[in-house]
């Protein structure tokens, strides 16, 4: 049984993203008091592991996808990382923000994908 392309590749976008999510933002929460280049250093480290995910996502959506069409993936599901992430992880309060910001990204979607 194969698994589609499109699952594949979100899969895979998904679990890089929260990789990046904390190798960006993480250490404002857990390394604030090191030195910027051990936060640096640590979220490098984290970093590699989005790019171990990143890379084999965007080739197998490639094979399907055009370059346009992954990138607005890409950040739809940023997005959707990101605000638990901060809410949860971060304590950030909801913002009506974030549903906006989701509104214009299901525009995008909606333009990308038509053709």
């Amino acid at each position: 049984m194969q698994i589609p392309v499109i699952m594949q590749t979100t899969g895979l976008l998904i679990l890089s993203n929260v990789f990046m999510t904390f190798a960006w933002y993480g250490h404002l929460k857990n390394l604030n008091s090191k030195a910027w280049y051990i936060a640096a250093f640590v979220s490098w480290g984290i970093a590699l592991f989005e790019y171990l995910l990143q890379v084999p996502a965007n080739r197998i959506g490639y094979t399907q996808y055009s370059l346009a069409q992954l990138k607005i993936l890409q950040e739809v599901l940023t997005l959707l990382v990101f605000v638990p992430f901060s809410m949860i992880y971060m304590n950030q309060p909801f913002k009506l923000d974030y549903v906006w910001a989701g509104f214009c990204l299901v525009g995008a979607v909606y333009f990308i994908f038509r053709s």
